[in-house]
């Protein structure tokens, strides 16, 4: 999936907190396990306070200095090039790519678009929504409209969770936080209820959000940043989705399923709202809150 070599990348859209953590430790216990569970217990929504056995004493700080060095996207991410080239530089496109389409979305219904920032981080960082650790995962933070993300956590999709990787599967996770910023502008994004399952309103704004990033790839080369999507690059995004299914995180942590305690959805639901927004590239689809096409 390339980048147009020519296109002009605009870095401002990514804020580079690499190597600056937030200062302080997380306990995670002995060995890899404990990490899972954390990772898995964000993901699903559970409070990390009532996982009282994780702790074994032993202290990983979070502040890293990163392997690269220094990070400056200003002067490493300016044109597609660069984003063929450098994994930063890629997230740094695909931003640009996705705040571009629903920047000209909005514009079309006549409805202004904010955009949001992404911030690269590693190991943790502050957010308006509080504390943000890798543990956690890829989020966004309405309170201060930005999406936070770990590189890191790519490795963790493939060596934990036993997705295929790829490009597009990163494509898909970035745009999946930014179906939460447009559901946010839209007023889509409550979080009123604490219910939990399969038909809750969590796991439905968690699907919409999967169906919204399909709409984006959809459109990915109208933007002018990619020259085409193929289909394994869709496939790509598909197994993401998947991989990150409730269903399959618990059957693969826990060894069972319980579907009344699911906060994202099924692999199944994933792949289908995610299918739903490739195949019609149409927002309508995802039946947004506040919209009128």
């Amino acid at each position: 999936m390339p980048f147009n070599n020519r296109s002009r990348l605009d870095p401002s859209q990514v804020e580079d907190r690499r190597g600056r953590g937030a200062g302080t430790a997380i306990a995670f216990g002995g060995g890899g396990l404990a990490l899972i569970i954390t990772i898995v217990a964000m993901l699903l929504g559970v409070n990390l306070s009532d996982l009282t056995n994780i702790d074994t004493g032993q202290q990983v700080p979070l502040s890293t200095e990163s392997a690269g060095g220094t990070n400056d996207l200003e002067a490493e991410c300016q044109t597609g090039a660069d984003a063929n080239n450098r994994e930063d530089c890629r997230i740094v496109g695909f931003v640009n790519s996705i705040q571009s389409f629903w920047a000209d979305e909005f514009d079309s219904h006549g409805v202004q678009y904010t955009p949001a920032n992404t911030v690269l981080f590693t190991g943790s960082t502050e957010a308006a929504c509080g504390y943000a650790s890798a543990a956690m995962g890829p989020f966004y933070c309405p309170s201060d409209q930005k999406v936070y993300l770990d590189l890191d956590f790519f490795n963790e999709l493939e060596t934990r969770f036993g997705a295929e990787g790829g490009p597009f599967a990163e494509a898909y996770v970035l745009a999946h936080e930014y179906g939460h910023h447009v559901q946010n502008l839209l007023g889509g994004l409550s979080g009123s209820s604490n219910a939990t399952g399969p038909e809750s309103e969590s796991v439905q704004t968690e699907l919409q959000a999967d169906c919204l990033a399909g709409v984006w790839a959809f459109h990915a080369t109208d933007t002018g940043y990619l020259t085409q999507v193929t289909d394994q690059e869709i496939a790509q995004s598909l197994d993401a989705a998947a991989s990150v299914g409730d269903d399959r995180i618990q059957r693969e942590t826990q060894g069972y399923v319980s579907p009344e305690s699911w906060t994202h959805g099924s692999s199944e639901q994933r792949q289908l709202a995610l299918k739903d927004g490739l195949q019609s590239g149409d927002i309508a689809t995802c039946d947004s809150p506040g919209w009128t096409p």
